[in-house]
């Protein structure tokens, strides 16, 4: 009698003519990836330590981009280059037809972050330069595992659907992924994922974030000698600072929920010339797009007073702009039951002693690296931002945050690239990749779990009364030169770290 086998999303009918076929039928579809996640640890391992010493700012992640094109190429995935106008950003495909399942994740450094791992006191890789200090270059190693092992699985288990990993440039300027989503990248997909480094394993779903928009103030006035006849000068400078004085004072009567800075970046050249340019870089940050577009709306009239007051004129450019995080709770429980099938790394004598060391210089509790996984909860709303936020108001979306760092260290800060190129961020960056390849296999395989995804998905919004449109207006390209000259000043001398290992996956 012949075997007949039920038509679903995954046909585990071992083929005769296939080699291997019925050995690979009797492995499921999980344990397979998994396996072959573990199998190439170490190349994992080449993935994040090489970004790590690249050591790239956002929109700059030259060697970065070029490393992750190249292995997703070499394990079959067809990559899309410079998508959106994004030098440095990418679009990898695998397999056909639906789900179509994306993954989004980015890469960058962040100025004067430069630190040498597994090194508790502060010493620079190459002073004053840039360095990963959160970690996002573990990110891109959990991308890259994951991508062997679902694409092993759906191989293997010929397993129905569409992989769709992005590369997002400049996160921490909050900028590439409102692009893609503006452009239509994610019209067609049915879910995504976001992984990012932290000391835990686990998951969210709720607002979690704050809406943001970034823009940039150019003042044009007219140069003069300061000493001789300054009369003559309208300095563009004092625009900016009257811009940012007047913001202080209205600072006062904003919402409690607001987040708004800014830095000068350009206050002239010297003492003695009245500066004829100027330009300040502002965050504007609340807790809903529409608000945050009410800041917006507020520090045009403040520009404007700030000419008025100096004879100058402006010019305004929106760098970037994205709503808040809002993850999907359907997705998140898929991802907790992830988490839980894979549990903690098993942390060693020696990474425990590094965590414990960091946590007594920075002078709280000495506990160690966590080892219980964290339950699904509901996020609380906060007065940070990713760029990722545009994502989750087009599909269902869940964000993984894997455990790749030591509890006490500080985003942003030198501490924060203390454990990323050690063994803690190596077996960090497995774990990711199981529960993201995990998560990722369910869904694939379960289309009642999408069906509901979209279901709960769609009656939150509508309770909410919410219609996504794109805070980053059309006419906005992406910033091709914002870090360029600070990158340019440290890349010859951070060659020299480059570990130039060859990465083959197997």
């Amino acid at each position: 009698m012949n075997k007949i086998c039920p038509l679903s999303v995954v046909d585990l009918c071992p083929d005769p003519t296939v080699p291997g076929s019925v050995a690979n039928a009797q492995m499921n579809p999980k344990d397979m990836a998994f396996q072959a996640i573990e199998r190439n640890m170490e190349e994992i391992a080449k993935v994040g330590d090489s970004i790590f010493y690249f050591a790239e700012l956002g929109m700059q992640e030259i060697e970065t981009s070029k490393l992750l094109v190249q292995v997703l190429r070499d394990i079959g995935y067809k990559v899309e280059t410079g998508i959106s106008g994004f030098a440095t950003g990418f679009l990898a495909t695998y397999g056909s037809g639906k789900p179509v399942i994306a993954v989004h994740t980015e890469y960058d450094a962040l100025p004067r972050g430069s630190q040498t791992p597994g090194v508790v006191e502060r010493r620079e890789l190459v002073p004053g330069a840039p360095g990963h200090a959160e970690g996002h270059n573990t990110n891109a190693a959990v991308l890259v595992g994951a991508a062997f092992g679902i694409r092993e699985a759906m191989n293997k288990h010929r397993i129905k659907g569409t992989v769709k990993l992005f590369g997002a440039p400049a996160e921490e300027q909050l900028v590439s992924r409102p692009f893609y989503v503006r452009d239509g990248y994610f019209k067609d997909v049915d879910t995504a994922f976001h992984v990012h480094v932290g000391d835990q394993l686990s998951v969210v779903y709720g607002l979690k974030s704050s809406a943001l928009i970034s823009v940039e103030y150019e003042f044009f006035g007219k140069s003069a000698h300061a000493g001789n006849n300054p009369w003559t000068g309208i300095n563009a400078a004092d625009a900016a600072k009257l811009m940012d004085t007047g913001w202080d004072v209205l600072r006062k009567h904003l919402p409690l929920t607001q987040r708004s800075h800014s830095v000068i970046t350009d206050g002239g050249i010297q003492p003695n010339v009245v500066p004829d340019y100027a330009k300040i870089w502002w965050y504007f940050r609340d807790a809903s797009a529409k608000s945050a577009n009410d800041l917006f709306s507020k520090a045009k009239k403040m520009a404007q007073g700030a000419c008025l007051m100096t004879g100058t004129t402006y010019k305004e450019t929106v760098m970037a702009a994205c709503w808040p995080n809002w993850d999907n709770r359907i997705v998140a429980e898929v991802v907790q039951s992830n988490i839980e099938l894979v549990g903690m790394p098993k942390w060693s004598e020696e990474d425990q002693v590094l965590a414990k060391q960091v946590q007594k210089a920075a002078r709280i509790k000495e506990v160690g690296l966590k080892t219980e996984v964290t339950p699904l909860t509901l996020a609380k709303q906060g007065g940070g931002s990713s760029d990722s936020g545009d994502i989750t108001y087009v599909v269902p979306h869940a964000r993984i945050n894997f455990p790749a760092n030591i509890s006490g260290t500080e985003p942003h800060n030198w501490t924060a690239g203390i454990a990323t190129a050690t063994s803690i961020a190596h077996k960090g960056e497995v774990t990711g990749a199981k529960v993201l390849v995990g998560s990722m296999l369910d869904l694939m395989t379960k289309p009642e779990q999408l069906i509901k995804a979209k279901e709960w998905f769609d009656q939150e919004l509508a309770e909410a009364g919410i219609v996504y449109t794109p805070l980053l207006p059309p006419e906005t390209k992406p910033p091709l030169k914002l870090n360029l000259e600070e990158m340019e000043k440290y890349r010859d001398q951070l060659k020299k770290f480059y570990i130039n290992v060859p990465i083959q996956f197997k």
